[in-house]
């Protein structure tokens, strides 16, 4: 068999060196259809709904985005790097259940309920990552189980300690004013009021972008994410990249059962189930790939602002609520057929 070599003296281009059009680039973005979507939903509810560009309508519609926001971002992550966590929902309710009950029972500063709160979440997140890379079962199967184990647990531990399934009310305590105003404050902005959690949800948005387009990491979590045996080969700490991962979503957690708590002082032991599809389903409307490997947590965020407007656009409408899941599986469809389209388009042109 015979190959034709390249002419003397005439250099041979590295694929790798050349220049992509920045309209390759902008159509091989995860976010992309996303934000298609974003703008067809926002300027579909423009329409019909009056108050929607109101700015408090706004402001309310940003911060329903941040409060599934907060979350979608790291369980994007997660997804990127090829796994699922099922515990993420019920987890922040942990963390508040945690934060209540040990300043309760324990008569000490809110702020020490909030430490112990962090490292008991944050263990939640690191065994999660241990069972998976220690045990042949798949992700699915053991954050099922520790969703299972954390549902049984807030509601027994909170009837056993306040014989109730909703904790006791810690607003008179020491630490919870200056606890409020880091986790669940009101921030004033040209006469319109905008929820603390909006900065938190774009902190997170940066910090995640930050690592994934600027550092080792976010290299070791595509890698990890696009074939882990192949990653594993060329010297990523796999196990340590799941377990930072996870740990990532237990932050989340930690941050929005947080505000769930400070919000609205007393916390239902039975909040959050269900709420982990919601997450999901925000990361694959903004991009990211069921199998893993390909995502970015703008896009995450996008997806749950089409949630934020989704919810509120209706309500805004004046429209019969018990329609909102209907919308929300038409967009996750769309969304889906959305991004690969724009996959293959951008593989074209490659």
């Amino acid at each position: 068999m015979s190959t034709t070599a390249p002419a003397p003296g005439k250099p041979v281009a590295d694929e790798r060196l050349l220049k992509t059009s920045p309209l390759k680039k902008f159509l091989g973005r995860p976010e992309l259809g996303s934000v298609v979507g974003a703008l067809a939903v926002f300027l579909f509810f423009a329409v019909v709904a009056d108050s929607f560009l109101r700015a408090a309508s706004l402001a309310t519609v940003l911060y329903a985005a941040s409060t599934i926001g907060i979350m979608a971002v790291p369980v994007a992550l997660l997804m990127i790097g090829g796994e699922f966590d099922l515990s993420a929902g019920v987890m922040v309710t942990t963390s508040a259940l945690i934060s209540s009950m040990f300043s309760y029972q324990m008569t000490a500063n809110v702020w020490v309920g909030v430490g112990v709160s962090l490292l008991a979440t944050l263990a939640i997140g690191v065994f999660n990552g241990v069972m998976l890379i220690r045990t042949d079962p798949p992700s699915f199967i053991i954050t099922l189980g520790t969703f299972l184990m954390l549902t049984g647990a807030n509601l027994g531990f909170t009837k056993l300690i306040s014989d109730t399934v909703s904790t006791k009310s810690i607003s008179d305590m020491e630490g919870f004013s200056s606890a409020k105003d880091v986790f669940a404050s009101t921030i004033t902005i040209g006469g319109v009021d905008f929820k603390i959690t909006i900065v938190w949800w774009l902190a997170m948005i940066a910090a995640a972008t930050w690592i994934l387009l600027r550092t080792r990491a976010g290299n070791w979590i595509f890698a990890v994410g696009g074939g882990e045996h192949a990653a594993r080969a060329v010297g990523v700490p796999v196990g340590r990249t799941k377990i930072g991962l996870y740990m990532g979503v237990a932050f989340g957690a930690w941050v929005s059962g947080q505000h769930l708590l400070f919000n609205y002082d007393v916390v239902q032991s039975g909040e959050g189930v269900g709420n982990e599809l919601i997450y999901i389903i925000a990361a694959v409307i903004g991009g990211c790939l069921i199998t893993g490997g390909y995502g970015s947590a703008v896009g995450a965020a996008v997806g749950a602002l089409i949630f934020g407007m989704t919810s509120k656009g209706i309500v805004y409408a004046e429209w019969n609520p018990d329609w909102f899941k209907f919308f929300l599986g038409a967009m996750l469809l769309l969304a889906t057929l959305l991004n690969a389209w724009v996959r293959k388009r951008a593989e074209a042109t490659k």
